[in-house]
């Protein structure tokens, strides 16, 4: 059996191509920062919250963690409008991204949170420093570089999955590929365009928010290099440091 490869014709969608790639970008880009800011604060809530808080948090990990994300997907979409809750594609896409991202994140964090060392927590205490000035400058900094390689693959995982928001009508770059194979009938081309597509994207944002935490995280990663597994600083001039600055609160 042999197939005759035609991609001829397909300069003519380029543009609905590039508006789709830009469309699955745009939501991946809102879906981040919002689901970024619900794994935080979800992971500070599991940690530290009360305990109806925290069953909480750990009921809509595990809800959402098992659950297909097409079906949150459809459930948003063609669930809400039930409740009187009136959303567009667009939003609803956002929503349910977001919603998916943020149980991933909650626990891609909560690791972090809980590999930070005691030590340092306590020597941050011994400064003066309050509970929310602890965990906002001591703890969470170090907590996301962390788990920064994870959240960046989750991050990715929801680029890829949402694929799917073509179904409720999103003209991403998935919706753009069944547009252009329901005309010139190659679907062969179109999915294999779409593929490549899918492929550079993932390839480049690894890149850049590689780079960008490295950027964000290289001089706690040094400074994290320069201490032992219990927190404390391996250098001689380092342990002095912080001895005197433990001694401060009590010379006072």
């Amino acid at each position: 059996m042999t197939y005759a490869f035609d991609f001829s014709g397909f300069d003519l969608y380029a543009g609905m191509l590039v508006r789709g790639a830009a469309v699955t970008l745009g939501l991946t880009a809102v879906s981040t920062v919002l689901g970024g800011l619900v794994g935080i604060g979800g992971a500070s809530i599991a940690v530290a919250g009360p305990k109806w808080a925290r069953w909480l948090v750990a009921s809509y990990v595990e809800l959402i963690r098992n659950t297909p994300f097409i079906v949150q997907l459809f459930f948003v979409f063609f669930g809400l409008p039930s409740l009187g809750i009136h959303i567009d594609e667009v939003q609803a896409a956002i929503l349910a991204m977001t919603v998916n991202l943020g149980a991933y994140a909650i626990e891609i964090v909560r690791a972090g949170i809980d590999s930070i060392p005691r030590g340092q927590v306590q020597a941050a205490q011994a400064l003066g420093l309050h509970g929310r000035q602890v965990f906002r400058h001591v703890v969470l900094p170090q907590a996301i570089a962390n788990v920064f390689p994870a959240l960046l693959s989750q991050v990715l995982i929801v680029m890829l999955g949402s694929a799917v928001v073509s179904q409720i009508s999103v003209p991403d770059l998935t919706y753009a590929a069944n547009f252009i194979q329901s005309r010139n009938f190659r679907s062969f081309e179109s999915y294999v365009i779409i593929t490549a597509a899918y492929l550079l994207m993932s390839i480049v944002l690894r890149q850049l928010i590689n780079r960008f935490g490295r950027g964000l995280f290289a001089g706690r990663a040094a400074r994290g290099n320069n201490q032992g597994n219990d927190g404390a600083p391996r250098n001689w001039r380092s342990r002095l440091m912080l001895r005197g600055t433990r001694t401060l609160p009590t010379e006072r």
